[in-house]
């Protein structure tokens, strides 16, 4: 337990996420991969109160292409620091910004929308676990 500090890629913007995070994993979702430019996103999700923009509060801009996930960057550099999602009660800091955290996945969630397979023996999960709103729906990896 501890407290996480991460920051943009410009520095601008700092980030501290407190204690423990609620799950790790990975998403392999549309709009992760379209967001991070990457084929798949790690993620830590936080209980939002352990969440706090420790620097440049008045230089993170924010975009929610749903009413799902509210994503926030830095308005200098363009770097992400962070996605809140009202309806699971958790905030996302991106593992990739928190170099003290070991990330220690647990999960690949939304994988039935994969570009890249892992064979890593963690659950493949069609969507989310169910007590997040998902199907529950396990995959073959």
């Amino acid at each position: 337990m501890g407290d996480y500090k991460g920051s943009c890629f410009c520095g601008a913007v700092e980030v501290t996420a407190s204690g423990e995070p609620a799950a790790m994993g990975y998403c392999h979702c549309e709009s992760c991969r379209h967001w991070s430019a990457g084929p798949v996103n790690a993620f830590t999700l936080w209980p939002p109160a352990n969440v706090k923009i420790t620097r440049g509060a008045g230089n993170v801009g924010s975009y929610a292409k749903t009413k799902h996930s509210i994503r926030k960057f830095c308005k200098t550099c363009g770097g992400h620091i962070l996605t809140e999602h009202p309806g699971m009660g958790l905030t996302d800091v991106y593992a990739a910004i928190l170099p003290k955290l070991e990330f220690a996945p647990g999960v690949h969630v939304h994988y039935q929308e994969t570009v890249l397979r892992m064979k890593d023996g963690l659950p493949k999960q069609k969507d989310v676990p169910a007590e997040l709103g998902g199907s529950g729906v396990t995959l073959a990896e």
